[in-house]
């Protein structure tokens, strides 16, 4: 049952809009989320995924602020997580609202090639505005907690993710390293989550007044740096997964008294049919739970005019990185052993050494070599030997299309595949040597015709104990 602390009511029935009722807003806390799913573009699109659903007894229901977003509803009872077509990164579990803040980015004609994700983990976010760009340009995604790196980087390695370079700090430093270097930043800050009691029933148990105000200046300080980072006639998206006006309105209105009109909010009211019902005096996004039957959240859109001062000099350049630019030669070798073994193409990036690794970046991660620490940057491509070139898994899930190298399995078989077993061949033909498992039509990973059978080459780290076959309906 839904814990809702009486000095949040007190406090939330100040700011709650005259056309609202706080029954409602109550009687929407108690009720269960939507099961919602965003389809992963950069694997397949949306009408291939919901022919390929819709047999297994799904029903689709579109989002209206994010056209590759669905409410969905079906029978099976067990975790979608354990979904093979999750695993295989066809889609990502997110709330619908979650969806809002990348969609508020990239309206129509925005052309961003350097986007900064200051609060980037777990990946909902950072996945969608990768599918946004297209992977194209570079998506810088950043990560304070440790833990939360790992997930962020698993995501992104699941979803195909190919353009980002993931980076873990304290976002509050990106405003001096990285000073008016990008096109258009996200911070989906960290708050008080009073949008999240649906899905976490003691999400508001202990609130407290004192949080609140304590968590908004940090908030101020993270929206500062963000700003900082932001080129001149770029866009800032800010958003939160709380309602209070401390942490929402109150950390926008902080920025443009610091920087004055520097900062020009932008109004979210057309961003999509019924935006309206939400939109705030000032033009921002105010999500109550029960206007779109969501999670609470908040989303604010703001360009800035004009360079601003830095507030601290800029910093030296870091020596000792650890990549350089492969030879003529290596780039022809690599780029041959994709488009004949593979058949993959290669995309026209920088192709990076280092000892014996071969790794794909994109082309505008040039700009930061040596302004800031990153810890995984484009995709790890293939390692080298005296035996020739391993291809890496990762690289095979981004960049394999219907023109590689394929075999496609049914839904059995890719079960099989992805809980780590050899996949018997129904008829016996001859050795085809290394060969990209599909299923779908989208990539699962590698493994090596024999003939009769296929040798399973999946890493051991991505092996899964349960795969969930969602099955067909009668």
């Amino acid at each position: 049952m839904v814990q809702l602390n009486q000095n949040f009511i007190n406090t939330i029935s100040q700011e709650l809009p005259a056309h609202l009722s706080m029954d409602d807003f109550i009687a929407a806390c108690a009720r269960p989320l939507r099961r919602s799913i965003r389809v992963n573009t950069l694997k397949i699109t949306s009408e291939d995924f919901k022919r390929l659903m819709q047999p297994k007894g799904w029903t689709f229901e579109p989002i209206p602020w994010c056209k590759d977003g669905f409410w969905i509803s079906y029978d099976e009872e067990e975790q979608l997580g354990n979904a093979l077509e999750h695993i295989q990164g066809l889609f990502y579990i997110q709330e619908a609202s979650s969806m809002l803040p990348p969609t508020a980015l990239f309206t129509p004609n925005a052309d961003w090639q350097c986007v900064l994700d200051l609060a980037a983990a777990p990946g909902s976010k950072t996945t969608q505005i990768a599918a946004l760009m297209n992977n194209q340009g570079l998506l810088v995604a950043n990560e304070y907690s440790a833990s939360r790196v790992k997930v962020l980087h698993a995501n992104v390695l699941r979803m195909g993710a190919s353009h980002c370079a993931l980076t873990h700090f304290d976002g509050r430093v990106f405003g001096e390293y990285l000073y008016e270097n990008f096109d258009a930043v996200l911070i989906d800050a960290p708050c008080g989550g009073e949008g999240t009691v649906r899905k976490d029933a003691d999400a508001l148990k202990s609130w407290s007044l004192d949080e609140v105000i304590a968590i908004s200046e940090t908030q101020k300080a993270l929206i500062e740096s963000a700003f900082l980072a932001l080129k001149p006639g770029g866009s800032l998206v800010y958003s939160t997964c709380t309602l209070n006006r401390h942490e929402n309105q109150g950390v926008c209105e902080y920025l443009q008294q610091t920087y004055g009109d520097a900062v020009q909010f932008e109004s979210l009211s057309q961003l999509f049919d019924g935006a309206d019902k939400a939109t705030t005096p000032e033009g921002f996004l105010h999500v109550w739970p029960q206007i779109y039957d969501s999670e609470g959240f908040f989303v604010a859109k703001l360009t800035k005019t004009r360079s601003v001062p830095r507030i601290q000099p800029e910093p030296k350049l870091q020596k000792n990185f650890p990549f350089t630019e492969a030879s003529p030669k290596q780039a022809k070798a690599i780029q041959a052993y994709f488009a004949d073994d593979l058949g993959i193409e290669l995309p026209d990036e920088l192709i990076m050494v280092r000892d014996d690794e071969f790794w794909l970046f994109p082309r505008e991660f040039t700009d930061f070599i040596g302004k800031m620490r990153f810890q995984r940057i484009g995709l790890k491509l293939a390692d080298h030997s005296k035996h020739g070139f391993k291809v890496r898994h990762e690289a095979v899930i981004a960049l394999a299309d219907t023109q590689a190298n394929i075999i496609e399995i049914n839904d059995e078989q890719a079960k099989e595949y992805l809980m780590g077993r050899d996949i018997a061949l129904d008829t016996t033909t001859k050795a085809q040597g290394e060969i990209i498992v599909c299923y779908g039509g989208a990539p699962l990973g590698m493994a090596k015709h024999l003939g009769n059978k296929l040798k399973n080459n999946l890493p051991r780290d991505l092996v899964k104990d349960k795969v969930l076959l969602l099955p067909p309906q009668a």
